[in-house]
């Protein structure tokens, strides 16, 4: 009865894992997608400003606000801390007992 308990124990760890790689590398995809259609979309803006004659390089303005969201999104995607560490649960309920 204790092993098959372990067993499914196990089973659920390996499940939870897989969610948790399947959701990682979905993220990773999202990223790579929203990558593309940044340099497609300024591309297409800063060939817009140059056939208009140049001047003043106001496509500047959409790389710099949207390459900004796009950091956010790369840094979540492939350094965000998505699964809290132990030491962090229990510095979590340790303020939680406190309060």
């Amino acid at each position: 009865m204790a092993e098959e308990k372990m067993a499914q124990e196990q089973i659920g760890q390996a499940d939870d894992l897989r969610r948790q790689a399947l959701k990682r590398l979905e993220e990773k995809r999202g990223f790579k997608v929203h990558l593309a259609i940044y340099i497609i979309v300024n591309a297409a803006i800063s060939a817009t400003w140059w056939m208009s004659g140049g001047g003043y390089f106001w496509p500047m303005w959409t790389i710099l606000g949207w390459g900004i969201g796009l950091a956010f999104h790369g840094w979540g995607a492939y350094f965000g801390d998505r699964i809290p560490s132990e030491a962090q649960i229990e510095r979590e309920m340790q303020r939680l007992k406190g309060e």
